[in-house]
């Protein structure tokens, strides 16, 4: 070995001492971070022991108590159906006690037969009516009711044309508007994006109320002219019948309502002025005027030239009233309440005379979701198309004949 031998030995232990003073601290350092992670671990495996026995006993207690809760939940259903079924009961007895024991019909005594001061006359014509065909048949019962749908606002009018050879359902939304929806069916109207499938008819002036009707082929409805009510001028309180062709959609007809001082007939439908009417005789109107703000009147009119052919003054009051139809040549008037209770038919005026008040059935309505804004009679079908708060609803009836005793 040479001279520098020693010397380089040296050299290598001169660096070898830092180093190991080095590895010394970074032992010292991981030893003291393994101690804390292991106490850290210790900490968290004593709160999840902890934990898991605290939800041990709150499961153990809960147990107890969920078995009660179900138990009473069953007791409860048990309970409602039972109280469910006794009501259903008791409203089917109520009903039957309704129909053995009708209420007075709503009709008033002129006080000119009682010696009172009276009315003063009308000069209306008030003659018997002839009727046109062989229809003889009075409502007996409201025999069931079929829920369609809900489409639109709250008031409006549904119905089929009774004369039309099509099963096509128009719906004319709203008191005041200009554009009725038309389904080609009633399977169509149901469905659920139903207004996808319905055409769009616009008329050239919008309607006032819900007292439109769907007639022949032709749309007829009430027109608000300019000064017409709640407008001013000459034409205050008078309105004016359209008379729309809805295949060629064109007005065909107009006529100005040959009566004075028109006042919205039914006293819970306050957007309505004339409510027209379809039955198997023809085409009818219900209003009322400020002569006489207590009493419907019914006028017949000729569906060709919207001339009027007779007038009546009725003993139907206003009050209360929501909504009326006409069969066989006979006005039917339904009362509700404020706010919207079961509605019920209180008053029948027969143009005819061969239906008296007594003989005459006063059947209530099913329960429901508010009032009625529209009722449309199909001849056809012997049905009601009413319109109750959105919801669309079909009344079938029963009849019987107007001499039968009730």
């Amino acid at each position: 070995m040479g001279p520098c031998t020693p010397l380089l030995t040296l050299f290598l232990l001169s660096c070898l001492r830092p180093l190991q003073g080095q590895q010394h601290h970074l032992v010292e350092y991981m030893e003291r971070r393994l101690a804390a992670l292991e106490e850290r671990l210790a900490q968290c495996q004593d709160q999840s022991s902890r934990h898991a026995a605290e939800l041990r006993d709150f499961k153990n207690k809960m147990l107890p108590l969920l078995e009660v809760a179900e138990k009473e939940r069953e007791a409860l259903r048990t309970e409602a159906d039972t109280i469910s079924g006794r009501v259903d009961r008791l409203e089917r007895e109520v009903d039957y006690l309704e129909t053995q024991n009708p209420a007075l019909p709503c009709v008033e005594v002129d006080e000119k037969v009682t010696g009172g001061p009276g009315i003063k006359g009308k000069g209306r014509r008030n003659e018997k009516y002839d009727m046109l065909t062989d229809c003889g048949y009075t409502i007996s019962q409201v025999r069931s009711m079929k829920i369609l749908k809900r489409f639109g606002g709250p008031a409006g009018l549904w119905t089929k044309d009774p004369m039309g050879p099509t099963e096509k359902i128009y719906v004319l939304d709203g008191t005041q508007n200009d554009t009725a929806f038309v389904f080609p069916r009633l399977r169509d109207f149901t469905l659920a994006m139903a207004a996808r499938k319905a055409s769009r008819v616009r008329v050239p002036f919008p309607w006032v109320g819900t007292g439109q009707l769907v007639y022949g082929g032709f749309l007829y409805y009430a027109r608000r002219p300019p000064g017409g009510p709640g407008g001013g001028g000459e034409l205050e309180n008078t309105l004016q019948l359209i008379k729309f062709h809805l295949a060629n959609r064109t007005v065909v007809d107009s006529s100005v309502f040959p009566a004075e001082g028109l006042i919205p007939p039914y006293g819970l439908t306050a957007d309505t002025y004339i409510d027209l009417a379809a039955d198997e005789e023809g085409l009818w109107a219900v209003y009322a005027t400020r002569e006489d703000d207590r009493h419907l009147c019914l006028a017949k009119l000729d569906p060709q030239t919207l001339d009027t052919e007779q007038q009546w003054d009725t003993p139907c009051p206003r009050e209360n009233a929501e909504a009326a139809f006409v069969i066989c040549g006979t006005l039917y008037v339904v009362y509700n309440t404020r706010p919207a209770s079961r509605a019920r038919i209180q008053c029948s005026f027969d143009a005819s005379g061969t239906l008296t008040p007594e003989r005459a059935a006063l059947p209530y309505f099913p329960r429901r979701y508010g009032a009625h804004a529209s009722l449309r009679y199909n001849p056809r079908e012997r049905q009601l198309y009413a319109w109750d708060d959105g919801y669309q609803i079909v009344y079938k009836l029963e009849m019987r004949k107007k001499e039968e005793e009730v």
